[in-house]
């Protein structure tokens, strides 16, 4: 009974706190949204037009902007080579579509201009995918069937997701700073309406960086469950 009560210790130090930080984020980010979502930009443009001004504006013409539905769904497609805006988002005057729209279409940018952790960022995904599947799956087995190199193998290849995580932050953060950067030199907003892009940009960082503290404390903790058992 005693590896339970080390897993238990473990997740409850290390890794409840960041999963309530995780929500927190995506309370902060729904409500930051649903808050300049309700305020109209002054010159009345839409998400999909502020996506395609930075695109137009970087010589980009090989993207294509569609509609899918949901919330906050907006992502860019670099296989497809499409920037998908959710419905609240696409065809919206409000501060915080155009923000948003600008975000994804700072992805475009990155990936059109083939900006280095952007590019890394891909390379990774397939490891990401294995190593947040299986690594800690084989970890745990490897715990309990007291077997260094399984315990090893899955704490390796959940380093590769862990990587990942810590990957995204810096390209998260670059596409937005993209889209500032791109809007107030254009005059799309003016500064007091940048400010409320900054906050919803801000607020949807928040949510990375939480998902990154999860993946770091939850590497943490296979860790030292391995350090212990030894």
């Amino acid at each position: 009974m005693q590896i339970p009560q080390m897993f238990d210790q473990y997740y409850l130090l290390l890794v409840v706190p960041t999963m309530l930080l995780s929500m927190g984020a995506q309370f902060m980010v729904k409500s930051t949204f649903n808050k300049y979502s309700k305020i109209l930009c002054s010159r009345s443009i839409t998400g999909v037009d502020a996506a395609a001004l930075l695109l137009k504006s970087n010589n980009i013409n090989d993207v294509q902007l569609e509609a899918v539905g949901g919330q906050l769904t907006d992502h860019y497609s670099p296989k497809d080579k499409k920037l998908r805006l959710s419905e609240p988002v696409y065809g919206s005057t409000s501060i915080a579509a155009v923000g948003v729209a600008a975000h994804e279409a700072g992805h475009a940018i990155q990936h059109a201009t083939r900006w280095g952790p952007l590019v890394l960022r891909g390379t990774l995904v397939p490891v990401a995918n294995i190593g947040s599947r299986f690594g800690p799956m084989l970890a745990v087995a490897g715990l309990f069937l007291s077997f260094p190199i399984l315990i090893n193998a899955g704490i390796f290849l959940f380093s590769g997701a862990v990587l990942f995580y810590l990957i995204t932050l810096p390209v998260e953060f670059n596409a937005s700073n993209r889209a500032i950067a791109i809007l107030r030199s254009n005059n799309v907003l003016s500064e007091d309406e940048l400010k409320g892009v900054k906050r919803v940009l801000t607020a949807a960082a928040l949510t990375y960086i939480a998902s990154a503290l999860t993946a770091i404390a939850n590497l943490i903790r296979l860790v030292l469950l391995s350090k212990r058992r030894r």
